[in-house]
This record gives structure tokens, C-alpha cells and sequence, in this order.
């Protein structure tokens, strides 16, 4: 008997055009990042240019108040100086960082 990787058999039509779609996206933006870094490195790969941008993060910084609610600020990590290069080189730039959100403490989002 084979324990390997189970075969997937779709039921539903929606959750086949979901993975299609998804793939399709994929397929872009690989071929996106392919173009984009033939024209300022040949060296410089799709792969290696996620596994660059991977480690810059969004978190969330829940701060409880005084009076009982929840200050959260969501904050994307500062990119190292060789993620920076390659922003900079693809002629990227990271999105400003978002304004702070005040929840009250039953409304708090995890």
C-alpha cells in the first residue's frame, strides 16, 4: 500500500476554479518577477527573489489601555539592507505603515 501524498479529488466545481485561479496568479507573477529581474540582473531568479522578500513581515501589537480597550498596531518589519537592494532594483516600495486601530476589549481581534 502506498503512504505517500494523497491524491485530492475536488467535489465542487468552485473549489476547482478556486485552484485554477490561484495557479494562474502564480504563473503572473512568476513570470512578472522574471521579466522585471532579466532587465536589471540575469542572475537574479523569481525564486530567489521571493525567498528575499519572504522575510519581511506584517505583526500586530496589541497594547491594553487604562480604560479597558485595545490599541493594536499593525507593523511590517524593516527590510534587511540586501531586501532593500532588491526593492530597489525591481523599483518597489513598501506600502506606509497603517494607522493605529482602538478596539474596545469584547471587540478585540486575534
Amino acid at each position: 500500500m502506498h503512504r505517500g501524498i494523497p491524491t485530492v479529488w475536488h467535489q465542487r466545481d468552485n473549489r476547482i476554479e478556486a485552484h485554477i485561479f490561484i495557479s494562474f496568479l502564480a504563473y503572473c507573477l512568476h513570470v512578472t518577477l522574471r521579466n522585471q529581474a532579466h532587465n536589471i540582473a540575469a542572475e537574479l531568479t523569481p525564486g530567489a527573489i521571493i525567498n528575499k522578500l519572504c522575510s519581511i513581515q506584517m505583526i500586530d501589537v496589541h497594547l491594553p489601555t487604562t480604560d479597558g480597550r485595545h490599541i493594536v498596531l499593525s507593523r511590517y518589519t524593516q527590510p534587511d539592507h540586501d531586501v532593500a537592494v532588491v526593492l530597489a532594483q525591481l523599483k518597489l516600495q513598501l506600502p506606509p505603515q497603517p494607522p493605529p486601530k482602538i478596539y474596545s476589549t469584547d471587540k478585540v481581534v486575534m
